[in-house]
């Protein structure tokens, strides 16, 4: 039997890569949209063939999961009473705006609500082969990360661009150094929110790594997300940009989907998810001071 999953949110991010997901996944049956702009929740609606519902309680009435695509700010509290009605979560990442409200739908989400974060990079094969094999024939003992991207240069969503490039794809890069090098036990930043910034990490086992981002980078400079890691086996690299294309939103919602099914734990659940912002909170901590 398909899984019934509606989504919350019809902006780009829903429209580019959640609806089309959902459409596509012959384990989910979509089962509407919900969006605080009723307008935008029925252009939405429409193009996919499927209902737009005048409240969020209203589509959980009509669910088994709920996809989010909404504001950091908004999401935890819209996700905590989907997981106090036992509805699935198919979380934005960063799941929160900051680690109070991290903390809080963490703590909402009981065991037996299933939970994943939309780390996209974490569901493309080539990652997956990267960090499966590569990384694993390098046996590193640090690394380094390089994000260039125009992301947030120009027409980027209000709370992106006010954050900076840390609460955007800064999230993907912290988690894939912590996939490849291990648990991340420390981070320091330094740099502008909204410019360059340089990050320092610990990971446990005695591993180091090192990360420059910028996203405001001029539109006609190609876009890299380079992770490369070095050990007694070699190094290992991957662009993740280049190795991240359609496919890797099939895996994630078919995984979502069998997890919901068999009411089986996600390794980039709402916990993992909890993690990341504890880094993210800490990196913006000396962002801040530094400023």
């Amino acid at each position: 039997m398909a899984i019934s999953v509606g989504l919350a949110g019809a902006g780009r991010s829903a429209a580019e890569l959640f609806a089309p997901s959902l459409v596509s996944a012959p384990a989910i049956r979509f089962a509407g949209v919900w969006s605080r702009s009723p307008e935008a929740a029925q252009g939405l609606a429409t193009r996919c063939s499927v209902p737009a519902f005048g409240g969020f309680a209203e589509m959980l009435d009509h669910c088994d999961a709920v996809a989010f695509a909404v504001p950091p700010a908004a999401q935890p509290s819209l996700a905590a009473r989907a997981a106090g009605r036992h509805v699935a979560l198919l979380l934005s990442r960063p799941i929160a705006d900051d680690l109070a409200g991290a903390e809080e739908l963490a703590e909402a989400v009981a065991d037996d609500v299933v939970s994943q974060v939309a780390l996209t990079w974490r569901y493309a094969p080539a990652v997956r082969t990267y960090l499966d094999t590569q990384v694993r024939r390098a046996q590193p003992v640090g690394g380094t990360a390089r994000l260039i991207s125009a992301a947030l240069a120009s027409d980027a969503p209000a709370w992106r661009a006010g954050r900076g490039v840390l609460m955007d794809v800064g999230v993907d890069v912290l988690d894939l150094l912590d996939a490849a090098l291990g648990h991340t036990a420390l981070v320091r930043a330094h740099g502008d929110p909204r410019g360059w910034i340089g990050l320092l990490l610990e990971h446990e086992g005695g591993r180091y790594s090192e990360a420059s981002l910028l996203a405001t980078a001029p539109a006609d400079l190609p876009a890299r997300a380079e992770i490369e890691v070095f050990g007694p086996g070699g190094s290992a690299m991957i662009d993740c940009i280049d190795a991240t294309g359609p496919e890797a939103l099939g895996t994630m919602v078919e995984e979502f989907a069998d997890a919901v099914e068999h009411r089986r734990p996600h390794p980039l659940d709402v916990r993992h998810g909890l993690h990341l912002q504890r880094l993210l909170d800490a990196a913006e901590t000396d962002l801040l001071a530094g400023r």
